[in-house]
């Protein structure tokens, strides 16, 4: 009766020495991405939160002044400003992102489609391409004397050209389309992966009981891809909300600041001469107030989407 008995235990400690090794095998292979994460995402988030409590230029002593600098972000118009640009231009850039990506998706999701694969190289290329490239290469496109006025001039839908990048009525509107541009494509490649996930018997199906493309796309896709369509719109509002690159390249923030965000007027503070010596503590308070209001966002539209599920589960 002792030898099963023991037969059982020596089972049991090769399992559980099984299972260690492969737990072991798993934090290796996890262990550089948390060292990279920690690094560069990790520590800079806990350093930035000091400073912002902080009087430093980054070349001065540090003097400790507290919660000073939040209560400066606060009571700073132009911070505000910049607060309600970059909700502006995240308003403006999501839905249309969201809504092209999509149609160009399900044109694209066609098996039917000839020379679909180059196609959606041509639409993923400018995502690949350098933003700052882009933004000083737009600046010329879109300048007085470039090919948008020259265009619109010959269909005779302007009578004189417009300074889209200049004139403050029109800046946003240009920076906006410009970046819906730059990011169709990988939202494009996100729907694909939503679109694909759905069973062509259910396509098939319809088809026999004579939905056309329209009520199929209703009543059949759209309430299959919603799940990843929730984690398309909050990686868009970060993404947007983040902007950078293509503003400093084209406006750097003007004209009298109708385009400037909350990552510009970091920078303007953090990094730019403009203002005298720099001010990383202020710069870090406005950055940590503005990541704050990022992730309540992110929190609330996680728990929001959490109602959408896949047909057939239940709700929790």
């Amino acid at each position: 009766m002792m030898l099963p008995a023991a037969g059982l235990a020596l089972q049991t400690r090769k399992r559980k020495a099984k299972r260690n090794r492969i737990h072991l095998w798993c934090w290796l292979f996890i262990a550089p991405n948390m060292i990279l994460y920690t690094m560069f995402i990790g520590w800079p988030i806990i350093i930035s939160w000091y400073y912002s409590l902080l009087d430093w230029s980054g070349l001065s002593a540090k003097t400790f002044i507290g919660l000073q600098n939040y209560q400066e972000v606060m009571s700073d118009s132009y911070f505000w400003g910049a607060y309600a640009n970059s909700f502006k231009f995240m308003l403006g850039a999501v839905p249309l992102q969201l809504i092209i990506s999509l149609l160009i998706a399900v044109m694209l999701n066609n098996p039917k489609l000839r020379f679909a694969s180059g196609y959606r190289t041509l639409v993923f290329l400018p995502v690949v391409t350098t933003a700052s490239i882009i933004g000083i290469i737009m600046v010329y496109i879109w300048g007085a004397d470039g090919a948008v006025n020259y265009l619109l001039m010959k269909l005779h839908v302007i009578q004189q050209p417009i300074n889209w990048l200049t004139d403050a009525k029109w800046a946003m509107f240009t920076v906006v389309i410009i970046y819906v541009w730059k990011n169709l494509g990988i939202n494009m490649v996100y729907w694909l992966a939503g679109l694909q996930s759905v069973p062509r018997e259910l396509y098939e199906a319809a088809r026999v009981d004579g939905a056309n493309h329209v009520r199929t796309f209703v009543h059949i896709t759209l309430p299959l891809i919603l799940p990843i369509g929730a984690v398309i719109l909050l990686l868009n509002i970060a993404g947007a909300l983040k902007v950078f690159d293509l503003i400093k390249t084209m406006t750097d923030g003007g004209p009298f600041f109708a385009t400037d965000v909350v990552s510009t007027y970091i920078y303007r503070y953090a990094f730019s001469s403009e203002l005298g010596l720099p001010r990383l503590g202020y710069a870090s308070a406005a950055g940590m107030f503005f990541a704050l209001t990022i992730v309540v966002i992110a929190v609330i539209q996680t728990m929001t989407s959490r109602r959408f599920k896949k047909p057939g589960e239940e709700r929790e």
